[in-house]
């Protein structure tokens, strides 16, 4: 079968051009035979890596990357790896406890397993456990951060409630109204961590960037063609999210939303002190449609907001042109005390997400997994997924793996022109209803 989409993410992501420099692996040429290939070299394709041959340290395991490594969706989103379930559909944003509780320890072990890589291998990409502020400026929002706290009461976690009068002292902003505080989120300059994280693969990982695979022909073994040539494989993980229907799996499944992000130009001392606040935070929106700010350990300040469907999955010019003006305008709501203060990088990147929040883990078809879908949390959960992946396929079993098998996965679409014209009507009337916040 013929892949008729290919990944083309813009050329502008702050993220990338702010992380430290690499030289990229080559492009695979001419035609090899491999026991594991890997799709897709984000957080859950490099995870799958490393744990494959660390499992299977005798065998060659391939990964392709379309583009750069760091330059794809896992080097766009805000960076922020979260410990926190968040039920959107759950009147306390928890739901079902049981779920709620295994939840948590995947995102957990997410968190964990990188820490333990940026130790060992001194990946400089700005972690820090700072937590994050959930804040709100709407009524709407408020009460959203009320139930949310009666949920993470019946979870037993951890919180603090800022009030309005509190909140420049952590943020610096008086823009917010309320704000609940959870410890337990990293925060991280996600294109830094994937590049650092890519640099760290075992010896038996062979990586292959600027590598998009044009047609696939699936048997006993899997066929993987590209312009140069092919690879011959045993075994193909996909980690490559919404991608993944391309390829003949889960197809109208997921849906490629895009949202999009700005960062400044690092703030000067006097700027620093007429901001105020700590010297490093992330906020997320109590409105899902509303706007997620961070301030930075370089000292600038992002601001994310406004989505797109793009059901092909590649980035489009026009929506960041229209986007920035709305990043311009909710920067100066939050920072009026900043109005010399601009931006040095706009840009978009894909989530996949699914309408049930499902994701997809486990066997596509003979010889073919899978990991994809990870709904807006892929830090953490690409991570994890990616290398419980790799551990199901060494033959274990535990309690997440478990749980990851048992989903339902995402759940059908509607055909299209529906499926266009409902999402594209949710996003609107999502950030409109967002008002302030977004």
């Amino acid at each position: 079968m013929k892949v008729h989409f290919l990944p083309a993410d813009d050329s502008t992501c702050g993220w990338y051009h702010l992380s430290p420099a690499r030289t990229p692996k080559p492009a695979h040429r001419g035609h090899r035979d491999a026991r594991w290939a890997i799709i897709g070299a984000g957080f859950t394709g490099l995870a799958a890596a490393r744990q494959l041959a660390l499992n299977f340290p005798d065998d060659e395991i391939v990964l392709v990357e379309a583009q750069e490594v760091g330059l794809g969706p896992s080097g766009r989103n805000a960076g922020f790896a979260i410990d926190l379930p968040h039920d959107i559909g759950a009147d306390d944003y928890i739901g079902d406890i049981e779920t709620a509780k295994t939840t948590l320890k995947l995102n957990l072990a997410g968190q964990d397993y990188l820490r333990q890589l940026v130790k060992a291998h001194g990946i400089n990409c700005h972690m820090e456990a700072s937590g994050k502020y959930q804040a709100a400026v709407e009524p709407r929002g408020m009460a959203v951060l009320d139930a949310y706290r009666r949920g993470l009461d019946k979870l037993n976690q951890p919180y603090e409630m800022i009030d309005e009068a509190e909140l420049p002292q952590h943020l610096g902003t008086h823009f917010y109204k309320k704000a609940l505080f959870t410890p337990g989120a990293i925060l991280v300059q996600p294109s830094a961590l994937v590049k650092g994280l890519a640099e760290a693969l075992p010896d038996n990982v062979t990586l292959y960037e600027w590598t998009p695979i044009t047609q696939v022909e699936y048997g006993c073994h899997t066929r993987l063609i590209h312009s140069s040539g092919s690879i011959n494989a045993a075994n193909v993980i996909l980690a490559n999210n919404s991608f993944g229907m391309h390829f003949g799996f889960l197809k109208g499944r997921m849906l490629p939303i895009f949202t999009y992000a700005s960062i400044t130009r690092p703030l000067s001392l006097d700027e620093q002190i007429q901001l105020g606040g700590k010297p490093h935070w992330g906020a997320i929106p109590a409105d899902p449609f509303g706007t997620t700010v961070r301030r930075t350990p370089d000292n600038r300040l992002l601001i994310r907001n406004s989505f797109s469907f793009n059901p092909d999955g590649r980035s489009n010019q026009k929506y960041l042109e229209r986007f920035v003006r709305r990043h311009k305008a909710s920067f100066a709501l939050r920072f009026p005390m900043l109005p010399q203060v601009t931006f040095e990088y706009t840009w978009g990147g894909a989530l996949a997400m699914a309408r049930n929040h499902s994701g997809f883990f486990g066997q596509l078809a003979p010889n073919v997994y899978g990991a994809l879908g990870c709904n807006g949390l892929g830090v953490t959960r690409g991570t994890i997924t990616g290398k419980l992946l790799a551990d199901w396929l060494h033959g274990e079993r535990n309690e997440l793996i478990d749980f990851l098998l048992a989903s339902p996965g995402p759940n059908v679409n509607p055909p299209q022109p529906f499926l266009s014209a409902g999402v594209n009507f949710n996003l609107l009337w999502g950030q409109y209803r967002a008002g302030r916040e977004s």
